[in-house]
C-alpha cells in the first residue's frame, strides 16, 4: 500500500471520530447527501474515497446501493468493519486499505465521491490531480465524480494575519492557520470534556479554489456538470462557504 502525504489517523482519532463529528451525523446534514448520492448511483456501484468510519457509506448502503470504500487508516477501517457486527448495511460495505490517489479497486462504478473536505488531506497538487485521475479510472462511461469541500476562507482573514477561527463553543474551539505561499493550512482543535480535561488535535490540508478543481477534472477527462453550495443543491454564490461539485465522465 502506497502512503501519500495524507496524515494517517491512528486508533485514538478513530475511536473518537464519530462522537467528535456528531453534528455531521445529524439527519438534516446527512440525509440530503445520501439522497443525492443514491440518485446519482442509481442501479450502479458507488465508490467512496476516504470512507472513514462509514458516516455516508453505511446509510447509502442502507438505501440499497452497492458501496465500496477506500481508506488509508487501518484504525478507521476497523471501526467501520466493527459496525458490521450489528448493522447489515455496514457489513455490506467492502473496505479496501489504500490511499485515495492511487489505490485501484476492481470493476467500474457509476459514482465515485469524496465528502467532508477529505480531498484536502492530500498535501501536494500532483496528488490531488492523481486523485481526480484515479476517480476517472474507476468510473464507467457517463459516471459521476462528486466532491464536497470548503471554499478557502481567505477573504475573511484579517490583513497581515494567518489564523482564522471556525468553531468557538463551550466544548470545542477550532481555528485554521494558513500558509498562503504553500496553499496549505493546519486545523487546530481543542475539545473540552465534562471532567475538565482538554483534548488537542490538528490536521493538515491543502486548499484549492473551485476553478483549480475544475482544471484537475479536465486533466482527468471529466467535465463540470453541476456546482451547488451544499447537498440540498442550493445555488453556489460568491458568499458560499463550501461547494458540492459534480463532474461527469463522457459517455
Amino acid at each position: 500500500m502506497r502512503v501519500v502525504s495524507s496524515d494517517v489517523w491512528g486508533e485514538d482519532a478513530a475511536r473518537d471520530y464519530d462522537e467528535a463529528s456528531a453534528g455531521m451525523f445529524a439527519p438534516e446534514v446527512l440525509d440530503p447527501a445520501v439522497e443525492l448520492l443514491a440518485a446519482l448511483a442509481g442501479d450502479g456501484r458507488a465508490l467512496e474515497l476516504a470512507v472513514g468510519t462509514g458516516r455516508v457509506a453505511v446509510p447509502l448502503a442502507r438505501r440499497g446501493v452497492d458501496v465500496t470504500g477506500v481508506e488509508l487508516s487501518g484504525a478507521m477501517a476497523a471501526r467501520l468493519r466493527a459496525k458490521g457486527a450489528h448493522d447489515p448495511a455496514a457489513a455490506s460495505v467492502d473496505v479496501v486499505l489504500g490511499d485515495m490517489a492511487t489505490t485501484r479497486v476492481p470493476g467500474e462504478f457509476s459514482l465515485v465521491y469524496l465528502v467532508f473536505n477529505t480531498v484536502t488531506n492530500l498535501l501536494e497538487q500532483d496528488e490531488q490531480v492523481e486523485c481526480f485521475c484515479n476517480a476517472a479510472r474507476h468510473l464507467a462511461p457517463g459516471g459521476a465524480f462528486v466532491v464536497e469541500v470548503g471554499v478557502p476562507d481567505l477573504q475573511r482573514l484579517p490583513p497581515g494575519e494567518r489564523a482564522r477561527p471556525f468553531s468557538v463553543g463551550a466544548d470545542h474551539l477550532g481555528f485554521d492557520v494558513y500558509d498562503l505561499v504553500a496553499q496549505r493550512l493546519v486545523s487546530h482543535h481543542y475539545r473540552f470534556g465534562a471532567d475538565g480535561r482538554v483534548a488537542a488535535g490538528r490536521s493538515r490540508h491543502r486548499y484549492a479554489w473551485p476553478a483549480e478543481y475544475d482544471l484537475m477534472a479536465r486533466i482527468a477527462g471529466l467535465r463540470l456538470e453541476h456546482r451547488w453550495a451544499d447537498w440540498s443543491r442550493a445555488e453556489f454564490t460568491a458568499d458560499s462557504r463550501s461547494h458540492v461539485s459534480l463532474w461527469r465522465k463522457p459517455a
